[in-house]
């Protein structure tokens, strides 16, 4: 969720010494002394993190043991991904953790071409082909005023007021925190309940203090939000959702 990136010595795309199964980026750590970690990020891209001085063969021994994982995961993850909207009457649309139908209509009476009302988000029927432009555009400025005040709230909380804030188009990450404290969130973050928008704007937030995702960091978040495991679950399971 973060925009800076520990320093390496150097990333590698390694196939390694397998046949079959997917290839992973290496990035080899000064700062990193003796584990060897793997995460798989949102795009599928499997990511080996290792010290400077870990031989080849034991991080393709590594790589290999987690393969059955590996495999379940992305498995999963495919199983969950969600289709793209089609922007069909009666389809659902999240806004701030509920779901609102899509109801297109022709009417004459309708200021703008789309507008949340009551349950439902009315679409003019003569703005179909745009739909998703008007999605986003109705969602980035949602994002803009509510995002906002939930940083305005927990920078005053922990005393901690970044530089600049803004709603970004980012496809798979919630939020980053620049090395200059400028604050980005994906405009799709409004469409998740508001404590899981508060848990992103904290952990960002955070990231002021502390560039990086060391113990303190996670025991700092903790201490401001006993539940954020909960919220980070709630994103790992319904991200997908959160898409046009």
């Amino acid at each position: 969720m973060h925009s800076y990136s520990t320093r390496a010595v150097y990333s590698q795309v390694k196939t390694g010494s397998m046949n079959t199964g997917p290839g992973y980026n290496l990035i080899r750590s000064k700062k990193r002394k003796k584990t060897i970690s793997l995460c798989i990020q949102k795009n599928g891209t499997i990511v080996i993190h290792a010290p400077c001085n870990t031989p080849g063969d034991e991080i393709d021994k590594f790589f290999s043991n987690k393969k059955k994982w590996i495999a379940k995961k992305l498995s999963r993850e495919k199983a969950r991904t969600c289709k793209p909207k089609e922007f069909i009457q009666g389809e659902d649309f999240f806004y701030l953790g509920k779901s609102y139908n899509l109801d297109i209509k022709d009417s004459a009476l309708m200021k703008q071409p789309l507008a949340l009302s009551g349950k439902k988000f009315i679409l003019h029927e003569n703005h179909r082909g745009c739909a998703k432009e008007l999605f986003i555009q109705w969602y980035k400025k949602e994002a803009g005023k509510n995002i906002a005040e939930r940083v305005k709230f927990y920078s005053r909380k922990l005393k901690l007021f970044p530089e600049k804030l803004k709603i970004s188009c980012a496809e798979y990450r919630w939020g980053s925190c620049s090395y200059r404290n400028v604050l980005s969130f994906t405009w799709r973050l409004i469409m998740a309940p508001y404590p899981v928008i508060d848990y992103v704007v904290v952990h960002e937030l955070l990231h002021m203090k502390e560039k990086n995702h060391s113990r303190s960091f996670w025991t700092k978040l903790e201490n401001i939000m006993p539940e954020y495991k909960e919220q980070r679950q709630w994103l790992k399971e319904n991200g997908c959702l959160l898409s046009l």
